[in-house]
Parts: C-alpha cells; structure tokens; sequence
C-alpha cells in the first residue's frame, strides 16, 4: 500500500471515530450534515456565501413546516453552541491527520492543487460523506460473525434474509452458466471498447474510472499499458483499476456473456451500469463506503478476492468487522452503501469482477 493510501485509510479512520464522538457529545446525524452543508457554501461563495449561510442556513422550520422570525431565534444559539462544541472535536482531529501526513511525508503541494481547483471540497472529499452520511440500521450486522455461504438459494430465501436488510451473503457457484467465465479478460475489455469509437470518451463524461494506486489518468490509457504489464510478468509494475460502463454498444456485448443473477427476485429492476473492476495481487480499493444508493451484487469471474467488511460506527457495540474470501464463480450481495469495505487482490490468476445494482 502506498502512503498515499495509507494516509487516507487512518483519515477515515480517524474522520469515523470524530462522528461517534460527535454524536454522543450530544449531536445528531442531521446536525452533522447541516454544519457541513452551511460549511460548503462558504467554500464555494467566500466570504458572501458563509454569510448567506449564517443568515439562512440556520433557519429551521416550524413544526407546520415554515420558518418564522421566533423559530429562528430560539434556534440560532443552540446551532452556534453545536458549531463551537463540533469545531473544538475536529480541532484535534485535525492536528492528528497533519501529523500523520507529516510522517508519512505526504505531497502537499499535490493535495493544495487539488483544493484549488475544486469549486467545493464537499464535492470530492470522502470525510465529507461520512459526515452527511445517515445513520445505518445495525440489525444489518447485528450478531454476524461470519458472511453465510449458499451453494443454492432461491428467491423466497434470498428476499427474507439479504436482498435488502444489507447483511451480506456469498452465492457460490452462481455463475455456471456464464460464457463470461471464458471470454472476459483484460483484452477482450481493451478490444472491446476499441472497437466502438467514442466509448472512452463516454466513460470520461458519463462513468466513472477508479485508477485506485495507479499512475493511470483515464480507462483508454489503462488499456494502453504493454501486454507484458497486462500479464503482470516480473519487473512490471503492478496494477489494479475499476470502471462503470454507460456505452449501450458496449454494455449490450458484456450482457451477451453474463445474466441477471438467478436469485435475484422478480420484481426487483437491475441497474443500466455495469461495474468492471480488475487487476493483479495486492490492494484493491482502498477502505470507502459508496455513495450508489441500491445494494449491489458482484461475480468473481477470475481470480480471487478478499472483502473486508467494518460496519459503520454507530453499530459498533453491537456489530463486528468480518471478512470473506470471494472463490472464482462466486457472487457476493454486499450493500457497500452502508458496510466499509477494502478489497485485497490474491495472488495467482488476474481478479475480474463485474457486477451491478438492483432495487
């Protein structure tokens, strides 16, 4: 893992402990999100927007659902207390990840760019979500010690126990059917989008790429790396990337070669992405919680994968974190909306992983 990495798994770390302490100081989810909404507007405004926040932000409605001149008054001194006891708990917080990127000898020349150049840090900083993220219900981890493995399972099943309480599962052996076990890898990917022209341009403006540890800056340049590096031969330098396709050229190949997981209930709708992540031995994704908004599925079509899963920290008196190694052919059901989750890549063939959303 590089430093850079390492940095950014102690800050959530650190940014998930400031929460909790937050909240039983006395704050609520909602109040944490508001400070850091008002917050926004005056990165985005200066000076203008944090008064615009100060004098509106704070507003809260009555209960009749308006905002009136005494509502606010009675307000305004319990937000400002909340603000000074939620700025004294960061202060230290703070002072603690300076000192941790000094050690690590972090670039800050790089992360000072990256501030400059983004109109709100709210848009882009991963505490930020964490902050504003709402509560999770805990009976979704309460008492697992181990994610359960299923070598058949059927709808009824899969509907009561996982498809939407978020307690993850493994469905072993669910890709069988699946000509995709032969045909994806890294240069059916590559030849793929090369045949379409405009499809890397679609996922520059319309998907996402995830260059995790890499030096890549787009998917076509990943695509372009040498076939030696491709085949994770020796000397070459290691790689590991994910992507979310919304070319319907390409997404209408891919789906010639997968299918709706058989478990997945009826009435349920999948999502239009598909999610692509792939690479060689070594870290994955770096520790995050998403931001889809639907659980997810994902099939291991090659390779070998461990998920570690930290539930959020307002179960963890009654939750515990787990992992679970993902075999080719399986599926895992995760809802990485609410679990924490990194991935650690095993060595051996190339992990391939697609997957996608459901409602």
């Amino acid at each position: 893992m590089t430093k850079a990495a390492k940095v950014k798994e102690q800050l959530v770390r650190e940014l998930i402990r400031l929460k909790r302490q937050s909240c039983r100081s006395g704050l609520k989810s909602g109040d944490v999100r508001q400070v850091f909404l008002n917050s926004c507007a005056g990165f985005q405004s200066g000076g203008s927007g944090r008064q615009a926040s100060d004098d509106q932000g704070t507003d809260l409605p009555s209960r009749n659902g308006s905002a009136n001149s005494s509502d606010t008054r009675k307000v305004r001194p319990i937000w400002r207390r909340r603000l000074v006891t939620f700025t004294f708990a960061l202060i230290p917080v703070l002072l603690g990840v300076l000192y941790v990127c000094h050690r690590a000898e972090y670039d800050w020349e790089d992360f000072m760019n990256d501030v400059r150049e983004t109109p709100c840090i709210i848009e882009n900083n991963f505490f930020i979500m964490e902050m504003a993220r709402p509560l999770a219900p805990c009976a979704m981890c309460k008492n697992l010690t181990k994610v359960p493995t299923y070598y058949l399972i059927d709808k009824e099943e899969f509907l009561n126990k996982h498809a939407y309480s978020g307690r993850p599962a493994i469905i072993s052996g669910a890709t069988a059917n699946w000509t995709a076990m032969e045909k994806f890898s890294f240069h059916f990917f590559r030849d793929l989008y090369r045949k379409y022209p405009g499809s890397f341009d679609k996922i520059e403006d319309e998907c996402q790429f995830f260059p995790y540890n890499t030096d890549f800056t787009s998917l076509e340049e990943a695509f372009n790396m040498s076939d030696d590096q491709a085949a994770m031969r020796e000397g070459e330098a290691g790689w590991y990337i994910g992507w979310s396709n919304c070319d319907q050229r390409v997404q209408t190949e891919l789906r010639k070669h997968y299918e709706r997981p058989y478990f997945i209930p009826p009435t349920s709708e999948s999502s239009a992405l598909d999610w692509m992540f792939m690479g060689g031995p070594g870290p994955g994704a770096d520790i995050h919680i998403d931001n889809v908004d639907k659980p997810s599925w994902q099939a291991q079509i090659s390779g070998k994968k461990t998920w570690q899963l930290i539930p959020p920290p307002e179960c963890e008196d009654v939750c515990q974190a787990v992992e679970v190694t993902v075999n080719k052919g399986d599926i895992i059901i995760v809802d990485t909306n609410q679990w924490y989750h990194k991935t650690t890549i095993h060595p051996g063939e190339i992990s391939i992983t697609i997957g996608s959303e459901y409602d």
